[in-house]
C-alpha cells in the first residue's frame, strides 16, 4: 500500500505530459497542411484604399509566426516529456556506506586518470603537431577551437610547404597569391557595411520572435565566417594550391609531350594541380596565332622559374665575364619576336683555332662565346651560335631565331636534372 501511494504522484505527471503531448500533436497535425492554403487568398487580396500598402505582407508574418509557434509548442512539450522520466529515473534509493566508498574511489581514480591532449604541456603537443601531416593537421583542427587555432599556426605548415610546394613555387607565384589575397580584402571591406545592416536586420527580426530558420541561417552564416582561415595565413594558401584553385605560373620541360622542337628546353606555363592524378593541368602562353592546348604533365617536368623575368622580357645577362669552356648555361631563345622566351640547356665550347689544351686555352679572355647544343647533330644549324662577350643583348634573325640572355648553372642539381631529358639519340 505505501509503495503504491509513492509510485502514484512519479507516474501520475507522465500520463499528463503524453496526453498533452497527443492533443497538441493533433492539433499541430490537423493545421500545418492547411497553412499553404490559407497563404493562397493572402496573396490574392484586393487592392482596397480603406488597408495600408503593406497588409498582405503583415497577414504573411502572422502566418508564419503561428507555424513556428506550433512547432515549437510541440517540441517544448516533447521535451519536457521526455526529460520527466530521466528525472525520475534518476531518483536512485540511497547506497549503503560499503558502495558508496566504492564508487567515490572509482569516481577519484576516473577523474584523476582522465586526461586530454589539451593537458599536456606547450612543447610536447607542439611535438605531436609538427609531427602530422597536413591531412592530419585539417582533421585535427575540427576536434575543437583551441586545437583549430593551434593548427593553423604558420610554423606548422612551412615545412610542409617546403616540402611539397617550393620546387614549383618561386617568388612570382607569391607575389601573385598576396596580390589575390589583397584584392579580396579589399572585396571583403567594400561588402563589410552591407554585411553589417544584414546581421542588424535579421538579428532583431529573431528577437521578436523565436523564428528557427532565421536563427538557422544567422548561425550557419557566422560558423562559416569564423571557420574558414584567414587568406593570409600558409594553410590558406597550402589548400588554396592542393585544390588546384589557385593557379600559378612556373617552368615545364620538354613542353608539349615532349616534342622534338623543344627538347632540352623549359618554357614558362601557368599550372594548376590535379590532386586526383598528381600532376598539373599546364597551360602555355600563346605562339603567334596557334593556342597551344592544355597538356597534363608530371612533378618531373616542372620547376619554379629560374629568374624573374616574364617569358616577354630579355633577361639581363650578369654572367658573360664568367664563362668558360665547360661551363654549363641557359639562354633565352624565341623562334619570332612574336613568340615568348624559352630557356634551352647548353655547355660553353671552344674557339675554332683553339686546341682545347688546359694549358694553351685562351677561349676564356676572348670577346667570342662559343655556345654548344651537343643534343643536335654536328651538321646542324642549332648545334652552334657565337655571341659578343660585352655587347651580347639579342641576336638573331627570323631565319634562326632570337637568342636572348643567358645564366649559367652552378648547382649540380640543376645540371642533373636537366640530363635527366638528355634524347636516346641525337635530333
Amino acid at each position: 500500500m505505501n509503495s503504491y501511494s509513492l509510485s502514484l504522484p512519479l507516474q501520475s505527471p507522465l500520463l499528463t505530459s503524453n496526453n498533452t503531448f497527443l492533443l497538441a500533436g493533433m492539433v499541430y497535425f490537423i493545421l500545418k497542411p492547411l497553412l499553404p492554403f490559407l497563404l493562397l487568398p493572402v496573396n490574392h487580396v484586393p487592392k482596397n484604399p480603406f488597408f495600408p500598402f503593406f497588409f498582405r505582407e503583415i497577414l504573411l508574418l502572422t502566418l508564419l509566426l503561428c507555424q513556428e509557434f506550433i512547432s515549437h509548442s510541440i517540441e517544448g512539450i516533447k521535451n519536457w516529456s521526455i526529460s520527466m522520466p530521466q528525472t525520475h529515473k534518476s531518483l536512485k534509493p540511497m547506497p549503503s556506506k560499503k558502495e558508496s566508498n566504492f564508487d567515490d574511489i572509482g569516481l577519484h581514480e576516473t577523474a584523476s586518470g582522465k586526461m586530454t591532449v589539451l593537458d599536456l604541456p606547450e612543447l610536447p603537443l607542439d611535438c605531436i603537431l609538427k609531427k602530422l601531416s597536413p591531412s592530419e593537421l585539417c582533421n585535427m583542427a575540427c576536434v575543437c577551437r583551441s586545437l583549430k587555432e593551434r593548427c593553423r599556426r604558420d610554423e606548422l605548415w612551412e615545412r610542409h610547404m617546403r616540402e611539397k610546394w617550393n620546387r614549383v613555387i618561386g617568388e612570382a607565384a607569391r607575389r601573385e597569391w598576396k596580390l589575390q589575397v589583397a584584392e579580396r580584402r579589399d572585396i571583403n571591406i567594400r561588402g563589410e557595411t552591407g554585411r553589417v545592416k544584414w546581421k542588424v536586420w535579421m538579428g532583431r527580426l529573431a528577437c521578436l520572435w523565436p523564428l528557427s530558420w532565421l536563427k538557422r541561417k544567422i548561425e550557419s552564416r557566422r560558423n562559416g565566417w569564423r571557420s574558414s582561415p584567414p587568406d593570409s595565413s600558409l594553410v590558406s594558401f597550402y589548400l588554396a594550391l592542393e585544390s588546384g584553385r589557385f593557379s600559378f605560373t612556373a617552368q615545364v620541360y620538354n613542353r608539349e609531350n615532349g616534342h622534338t622542337g623543344f627538347f632540352m628546353s623549359c618554357y614558362d606555363a601557368e599550372i594548376s594541380y590535379n590532386a586526383r592524378t598528381n600532376k598539373f593541368f599546364a597551360r602555355y602562353p600563346p605562339h603567334g596565332k596557334r593556342i597551344p592546348a592544355i597538356e597534363e604533365v608530371p612533378w618531373e617536368r616542372t620547376r619554379a622559374p629560374s629568374v624573374v623575368t616574364s617569358a616577354n622580357e630579355l633577361h639581363i645577362s650578369d654572367c658573360l665575364t664568367d664563362l668558360r669552356p665547360g661551363d654549363h648555361f641557359e639562354i633565352q631563345w624565341r623562334r619570332s619576336k612574336e613568340f615568348p622566351y624559352g630557356w634551352w640547356y647548353g655547355v660553353i665550347g671552344h674557339l675554332e683555332m683553339c686546341d682545347r689544351s688546359d694549358h694553351r686555352c685562351c677561349c676564356d679572355s676572348s670577346e667570342t662565346i662559343v655556345l654548344e647544343f651537343n643534343h643536335y647533330p654536328s651538321g646542324s644549324r642549332w648545334r652552334r651560335k657565337t655571341i659578343n662577350r660585352k655587347e651580347h643583348r639579342e641576336d638573331g634573325d627570323e631565319n634562326y631565331g632570337f637568342y636572348g640572355g643567358i645564366r649559367k648553372i652552378q648547382n649540380k642539381e640543376e645540371i642533373s636534372k636537366w640530363m635527366q631529358f638528355w634524347p636516346a639519340q641525337v635530333l
